[in-house]
């Protein structure tokens, strides 16, 4: 669920939007919406817990920032993990099914990562993705006398 802008038309909303979603790779402005609902509602708990008496902040405060801590997006991980250049190619990389976690395929951008997990992200085992970060053991070096291939002659 969420809430939608009161007025969505405004220039200064607009670009400001359109700044989010390009920076973390956000689809539409649906999902901005989304998240921007889920972080409001964190944002009054907040309060809330500020306005509290001692006994009930000391008890449920733990639970709110270790809640907050484990949050995570799968796909602002990719990125930062440096196995994408971009948010959006992380993005495409775990749809097309190129990202795992604990050897399982992920295939939802969204996936919110505990901070267990974030430790088993890699490539899927089928991915090409994959085999580009493996390098073959058994390759030989060259070596130096190898026969040095001949210039094609000039032609004038």
């Amino acid at each position: 669920m969420f809430t939608s802008p009161r007025n969505p038309w405004r220039s200064d909303q607009l670009s400001q939007e359109l700044f989010l979603l390009g920076t973390y790779g956000l689809r539409n402005k649906r999902e901005l919406w989304r998240a921007q609902t889920r972080l409001s509602n964190f944002r009054k708990q907040a309060r809330q817990l500020l306005a509290a008496s001692s006994d009930v902040r000391g008890r449920e405060e733990p639970k709110l920032l270790g809640h907050l801590n484990r949050l995570g997006r799968l796909q602002t991980l990719v990125w930062k993990r440096g196995l994408a250049k971009s948010p959006y190619q992380a993005r495409q990389m775990i749809t097309h099914g190129h990202v795992a976690l604990n050897q399982r395929r992920i295939t939802i951008p969204s996936y919110i990562v505990s901070p267990s997990e974030e430790g088993s992200l890699s490539f899927s085992d089928g991915s090409s993705f994959f085999k580009l970060t493996q390098a073959p053991a058994t390759a030989e070096p060259i070596s130096a006398e190898a026969p040095a291939e001949e210039a094609p002659p000039a032609v004038s």
